[in-house]
């Protein structure tokens, strides 16, 4: 939350610890991950771990924020998405309002597939996000109908905010458009005070970026949190 500091939410992230390679990161393998098919299997561990890593969050007592995770089109698409969730968090025990599926515009693609999945998903508890909203193509006749949460603004508009007015201008469209729609907005990609300031004018109040981390290991983001209260 950009004006109060409070961290109000995670976004959980893959990396592959190599044993010979060390740390391997997201863009040399999901790619081939998709293609092979294998991203299923590996999107379903994500979310399982991100719901392990919350519930042992909580143990320790950090604040039980909400986690994200982002949901592949090959994912989204596969047969019975929803009882595959609902496993995931029978299996783990946790909370369904504290997990978000984020998924890209073109999941939406298919109108009454995507409809017919995220109520589906909504049905659970858990929230839905649009992730990189303005990249793609969705129709805001259609954007109603899906029960989501919140949009996330695409890191791309807001790189250049404070230098590109068309960029300015479609940030500020998104977040008129989020809050008509009783929506939550979050921009991501914020790496400086100005894109901050001009968040706060207009009324985005949720942001991420690496003004105030860059990715980190669960054990490290714990650390992190409680250095931010002193």
């Amino acid at each position: 939350n950009i004006l109060t500091g409070q961290v109000v939410g995670v976004e959980c992230l893959i990396r592959w610890n190599h044993p010979e390679r060390g740390i391997v990161m997201p863009r040399d393998f999901i790619g081939l991950a998709e293609e092979n098919g294998m991203i299923v299997p590996i999107g379903e561990f994500v979310v399982a771990e991100a719901c392990r890593q919350a519930i042992r969050w909580k143990q320790e007592g950090l604040p039980p924020f909400p986690v994200s995770v982002n949901l592949s089109l090959r994912q989204f698409l596969q047969p019975n998405l929803a009882g595959r969730i609902s496993q995931i968090l029978q299996e783990t025990g946790m909370d369904p309002g504290r997990l978000e599926l984020e998924i890209t515009e073109s999941a939406t693609s298919d109108v009454q597939y995507a409809e017919r999945v995220l109520q589906g998903l909504k049905q659970l508890g858990v929230q839905i996000c649009i992730d990189d909203f303005g990249t793609g193509y969705s129709s805001l006749n259609y954007l109603r109908r899906f029960p989501i949460s919140r949009l996330k603004i695409d890191r791309s508009f807001v790189r250049d905010v404070m230098t590109d007015q068309q960029d300015a201008q479609i940030v500020q469209t998104i977040i008129a458009m989020a809050r008509h729609m009783n929506l939550k907005v979050i921009a991501e990609g914020v790496e400086n005070e100005e894109q901050q300031r001009f968040l706060e004018r207009h009324q985005c109040l949720e942001a991420q970026g690496y003004l105030y981390a860059k990715p980190m290991p669960a054990a490290a983001f714990a650390e992190w949190l409680a250095s931010r209260k002193t």
